[in-house]
Formats: structure tokens, sequence, C-alpha cells
């Protein structure tokens, strides 16, 4: 694989969860860290944690990425500083188990410019200058969910599905210019993003239902490195689909029932 030491890679919400273990595996290669996300306080020190355990450079850039104009000021703060991004994670993200109706009107909103919008413009703004320079790395974090449109999360499925789909894309696009762009489709992972209580979390990984940051994120990683279009590792991310789909429409009406009245 590619040696990428050296290389500079920014990183949204990166510092917690997925996005963390991003910074430290790619950081562990060499690369340089930009850590853009809206936790301010972890942003005071992780880019520190990451200069001194691995010798590389490291910023922390505070950003509400669901604003409008979020990709257009995370690109200008890389103008500014005179910052080339070779590897660009598109990782921030939401989720919430909710029926639609106007209670989830706001955090719809908010998932779709985070999932769908900021992601697309931040890909065409790095990814532009990337094609010039004839090099760069996109992984955009989709999600298992995106093949599995499901009751309570319409909006988390619909917004990965629009980001699988425009990565796929723009996988070709790219080929041309020695750009990659992967598509990463995980299924449960260990991470704060589900609300999940830690025991919760724990116990699905020691049964193999749920999979840790760690192993998810080198798996990615690697598929990055040689440019494949999509990274979806684990044998349940190739099943699942299939046996849900094999679901009749009222025995998922029936599961939807009663998981919506708890």
């Amino acid at each position: 694989m590619k040696d990428i030491k050296g290389y500079n890679a920014l990183v949204t919400g990166g510092t917690s969860g997925m996005g963390w273990e991003y910074c430290q595996q790619l950081a562990a290669k060499g690369c340089n860290i930009l850590m853009v996300s809206i936790q301010k306080e972890q942003l005071e020190s992780m880019p520190k944690e990451l200069e001194e355990k691995y010798g590389v450079k490291a910023w922390g850039l505070y950003m509400d990425l669901s604003k409008d104009t979020a990709a257009r000021e995370v690109w200008d703060y890389c103008q500014e500083q005179k910052l080339d991004i070779d590897i660009l994670i598109n990782n921030a993200g939401m989720f919430f188990f909710h029926e639609t109706d106007p209670e989830t009107q706001g955090k719809a909103n908010t998932m779709m410019q985070l999932h769908m919008i900021t992601p697309t413009r931040l890909v065409m703004l790095f990814g532009e200058a990337m094609k010039e320079r004839r090099r760069g790395y996109i992984i955009n974090m989709s999600s298992l969910a995106a093949m599995l449109p499901t009751p309570g999360i319409t909006f988390y499925a619909a917004t990965k599905a629009y980001l699988k789909s425009f990565s796929k894309s723009m996988y070709f696009e790219m080929r041309n210019y020695n750009v990659g762009c992967t598509t990463v489709l995980p299924g449960a992972i260990a991470t704060p993003l589900y609300g999940l209580k830690p025991s919760l979390l724990k116990f699905g990984v020691n049964i193999g239902v749920i999979s840790t940051p760690r192993w998810l994120v080198k798996h990615a990683i690697r598929g990055m490195l040689h440019k494949r279009h999509y990274v979806k590792p684990g044998a349940m991310n190739y099943y699942l689909p299939v046996l849900i789909k094999l679901l009749p429409n009222w025995l998922e009406m029936k599961i939807w029932n009663k998981f919506k009245d708890k």
C-alpha cells in the first residue's frame, strides 16, 4: 500500500468515535491531522495528544458542520493556513430513532445538512484541488442503513443512501485524476452515535453483532489506500440486507408498531 507519511488529512467529527479512531490510525501512518468538530473542549487537548504521541502536526477547527456555510468556512481556513488536504474523511454524523412528525423536523433538517449538503460541498471543494494535484483520497462514511430503508430511521437511511450514491459516482469521476473516492458501509459500531449504554455496546461487541471503531477504521483505511469504491467489512453486512428484504410487509409493519410505541 502507498506510503502516506507527510500527507495532510481532514477528519470531520474527529473528536469522538470513529472520527477519533481515524485521526489516531492516520497519525500512526505519519499523516498530519486537521480535526474538525463541534466539541470545543476536546479540540483543545486532542491535537496535542496526536502531536506528542505520533510526532505529527495536528490542528483543531471548531465548526458546526450542519451550518449552510460550513464547507466553505473549512475550505477558507485551509486556504488561510496554506494547508493542502490530501485525505478527506467525511465522518461527522448524527442519529435518532423516531416516527416522522413535527417533533423531528428540526433534527431532520440538521441531519440532511450534516449527511448530504456539507459532505457534498467538501468533496467538491477539496476534490477539485486533489484533481489538480493528481493525488488524493476521499472517504465518505455511509452506512448499512443506506440499503435498508426502515421506519424510525427514515432520514438516517435516506441521507446515507444519498451519500452512497453520490460517492459511487464520484469514484468514477475521480479515477482519471488519480484520486480515490471510497464509500464505507458499516453496520453497528461501538460508538456514542446510537446513544446506547456502554454495557450494551460491550455486550454487542462480545457477541459479534457490533464492531469496534478500531476494526472498522483499519479496514476503511486499507480500502482507501487501494482506492476501492466501497468498503463493507463483516459477513453480517452482506447477509443482513438480504434477510431483511425477505421480510413480508405485514411483518415489518408489526415490528414497527411494536417498537414505535415504546
